[in-house]
């Protein structure tokens, strides 16, 4: 009953957005700065998608994601990537018992709501390809039984750089399947400071429960309600042609009439290969819960261009020219919105 109660002042926009601001206030009580991490987990949270986490050691990734599952009342698990990691360690095992002859199965910590893949590039990719059914299906096989998993589940993953001694390139299959790719980069000055006054005043942070896992599954359907994407949809259309323009070789149309096709040249040079459909995919459900978030009850340009650049970053893949040049998937990503024209936007 109080579930359906809760799902009823849904409707009220205004508490709505108290709610998501609520959720930002808490996770900021232990984290300072970082606001463009904390917009997209909270963005991926409500479209159902996972997140990588990318930057160096001591930059509040795990703490983070330690945090946001206490907001949510969700169930959380963390498993430390290292190099002697098997596949069992996460999706779980069958154990016999020699007496009875029967098997019992041992859930390892993807049976969660919140799967914190620590520091994930540092184990090979075997054991990184575990996570490959479980992020697509929300469901994992161990020995001949499938088992679903959890309504609610999202992998966030953080990762260092490759530049760091000890790492491993992700599979490009893994690395689809996440919705975004965040770069997290060092403080400002005086979020450092209030960084180390907090930990040496050693406080014991209160946080608040703002939702919980069931109102989270609500507030996606919600969101799907009040800016439903038909077929037709400019919105679909306009997303469809930008992941489409980051493949080289792309006349990203694709209706065979000519009316969008031009050159670029400048992605045939630089661009190995781009984003897939999924990308497509994701790119419009952020856009739209990203202009929910900010009060707007349909999609503008504005909102798919500030998601194209988390959702596209790590599907385009670079030659070898564009990375002595000095180029970053950004700088391809600018080309394209500029390049795209916003047609038939109703």
């Amino acid at each position: 009953m109080a579930i359906e109660v809760q799902t009823k002042n849904f409707e009220n926009m205004q508490f709505i957005n108290e709610k998501f601001l609520k959720i930002k206030k808490e996770v900021g009580k232990v984290i300072v700065g970082q606001e463009e991490m904390i917009d997209a987990i909270i963005i991926a949270l409500f479209s159902d998608g996972h997140i990588l986490l990318e930057g160096f050691p001591g930059l509040g990734k795990t703490i983070t994601v330690k945090t946001l599952s206490r907001v949510i009342d969700a169930k959380f698990q963390r498993v430390q990537f290292t190099p002697d990691l098997i596949p069992s360690d996460i999706t779980g095992f069958e154990l016999c018992d020699p007496e009875t002859r029967k098997s019992t199965l041992q859930k390892g910590p993807v049976f969660t709501n919140l799967l914190l893949a620590d520091e994930i590039n540092r184990a090979p990719a075997k054991v990184q390809s575990a996570l490959l059914e479980s992020m697509q299906e929300k469901q994992v096989t161990i020995g001949r039984d499938t088992f679903k998993l959890e309504k609610l589940f999202i992998v966030l993953a953080t990762q260092n750089p490759i530049e760091i001694s000890g790492t491993y390139l992700l599979p490009e299959a893994e690395i689809d399947r996440f919705m975004f790719k965040i770069k997290i980069d060092y403080p400002s000055f005086n979020e450092e400071k209030e960084i180390t006054e907090r930990q040496v005043r050693d406080d014991e942070v209160d946080l608040d429960v703002v939702l919980n896992p069931e109102e989270i599954i609500s507030l996606r359907h919600l969101i799907a309600e009040r800016i439903p994407l038909y077929k037709e949809s400019p919105i679909l259309k306009y997303t469809t042609r930008i992941v489409r323009e980051t493949r080289p070789s792309s006349d990203g149309n694709g209706v065979g009439n000519g009316a969008f096709a031009h050159d670029n040249r400048e992605v045939n040079n630089l661009v190995m290969y781009g984003a897939s459909p999924r990308a497509s995919i994701y790119l419009a459900k952020a856009a739209r819960v990203c202009a929910f978030l900010s009060g707007s009850d349909m999609i503008l340009p504005e909102h798919i261009h500030k998601m194209a650049y988390p959702v596209l970053r790590h599907r385009i893949i670079l030659t070898h020219e564009a990375e002595s040049k000095g180029v970053e998937p950004d700088d391809v990503i600018d080309d394209v919105l500029s390049r795209v024209p916003i047609l038939e936007w109703e």
